[in-house]
C-alpha cells in the first residue's frame, strides 16, 4: 500500500501538471474521459468524498481522471486515516490517487519605513485518497453510488430551468454559439441543430461560464480575448473545465466528441500548461467559481447538487 506524498509545493504543480500534458500529448481531454464509461446511463456525478461531499476543482479532474484509468465505478475516495477510523483498510498493495488542498495563511512583516505590515501566503499540500473499490471492510452508508439517473427528458428540462434561472439573455439562431461581452447576451444555434439535447446543454453550459465573467459576476478580465491568443486559450480552458463540472452537477452526460474548435485549441492548451505549471489549477478554480455562481442564482429548490 502507497499512501503518503512528500515534496515541496513546486514538486506537487510539477507533477499534477506532468500528468494532465501526458494525456494531452495523447490527444485526450482528461477532463471529459468520465462520460466514456460503460454504463452511461447511470448518474453523472463528481468525486465525492467519505461524508458524500463533492470534490472540487482540480480534484475533479484528477479523480475522474484516475478513477477512468483504473476502472472503478465508485465515485467515492477517502484518505488511509478515514478508512481506518471507520474500521476498513485499504488493501495491500493498493496505491492511493493525489489530490490537493490550497488555502493561505497571513504572516506579518515589517516594510521598508519599518511598519508592520500583513500578507497572505498561498499554500497547496498533496495528500492521498483510496477509491471505495480499494478498501474493505467499509460500511454499507460510505459508498455513496449516486441515484439513478432520471429520464434524458427530466434531465434535459431541469437543464433548462438552470439556465433559465440564471437571468442570462440566450438568443438563438445562426450557425454559431458564442457569449458576446458587449451584447452580454449569450447566442446559440437551434436545439434541432445539435446532434441531440445533451450535446446542446454542454455547449449551453460552456457560453453560460463565459457569461459570468463580467466584473458585476465573477469577474475574469476577457479585455485581450480577441487580440491575445494566450489569454483566448486560457478562457476557452476555463469554458471547458466549467461545462464538465456543470453538466455533471446537472446529471446530463455532455458531448462525446470535441466541438470544431477544440481542435484547434487542444495543442494551445498543451504549450499554455508546459509553460506555466499553475495553469490548469488556475482554469480549474475559475471554472469552479464560475460554477458556484450559477448555482447561486438558482432558486433555492434549484440548488441541490446532483453529487450531493
Amino acid at each position: 500500500m502507497k499512501g503518503k506524498q512528500s515534496g515541496s509545493r513546486t514538486d506537487i504543480y510539477a507533477r499534477i501538471t506532468e500528468k494532465i500534458v501526458a494525456d494531452l500529448e495523447k490527444g485526450v481531454r482528461p477532463w471529459v474521459q468520465p462520460w466514456r464509461v460503460g454504463d452511461a446511463s447511470g448518474r453523472i456525478t463528481r468525486p465525492l468524498r467519505h461524508n458524500g461531499e463533492a470534490y472540487t476543482g482540480v480534484n475533479v479532474l484528477l479523480l475522474w481522471s484516475e478513477g477512468v484509468a483504473r476502472g472503478f465505478s465508485s465515485p467515492t475516495w477517502m484518505t488511509l486515516r478515514q478508512a481506518n477510523e471507520l474500521g476498513a483498510h485499504v488493501r495491500k498493495g493498493e496505491s492511493g490517487a493525489t489530490v490537493v488542498y490550497a488555502s493561505r495563511f497571513k504572516k506579518t512583516e515589517t516594510d521598508a519605513s519599518g511598519g508592520e505590515v500583513e500578507r497572505e501566503i498561498p499554500f497547496l499540500k498533496a495528500y492521498t485518497v483510496f477509491n471505495c473499490e480499494q478498501i474493505d471492510g467499509l460500511p454499507d452508508h460510505c459508498d455513496r453510488r449516486p441515484e439513478p439517473a432520471g429520464s434524458p427528458v427530466e434531465r434535459i428540462e431541469h437543464a433548462d430551468r438552470f439556465f433559465a434561472n440564471t437571468g442570462a439573455e440566450i438568443r438563438h439562431g445562426g450557425s454559431k454559439a458564442y457569449y458576446s461581452p458587449v451584447g452580454d447576451f449569450i447566442q446559440m444555434p437551434v436545439l434541432a441543430d445539435f446532434r441531440d439535447a445533451a450535446s446542446y446543454v454542454a455547449v449551453m453550459s460552456h457560453e453560460s461560464v463565459h457569461w459570468t465573467a463580467r466584473p458585476d459576476r465573477v469577474g475574469r478580465d476577457l479585455s485581450r480575448y480577441s487580440t491575445d491568443k494566450t489569454a483566448r486559450c486560457k478562457e476557452e480552458l476555463v469554458a471547458e473545465l466549467g461545462s464538465c463540472f456543470l453538466c455533471a452537477d446537472l446529471g446530463v452526460v455532455p458531448e462525446l466528441e470535441p466541438r470544431p474548435d477544440h481542435a484547434s485549441y487542444l495543442q494551445s492548451w498543451l504549450t499554455v500548461i508546459q509553460n506555466d505549471q499553475r495553469a490548469i489549477f488556475a482554469a480549474a478554480a475559475h471554472a469552479q467559481r464560475a460554477v458556484d455562481y450559477l448555482h447561486a442564482l438558482q432558486p433555492k429548490a434549484e440548488t441541490e447538487r446532483q453529487a450531493a
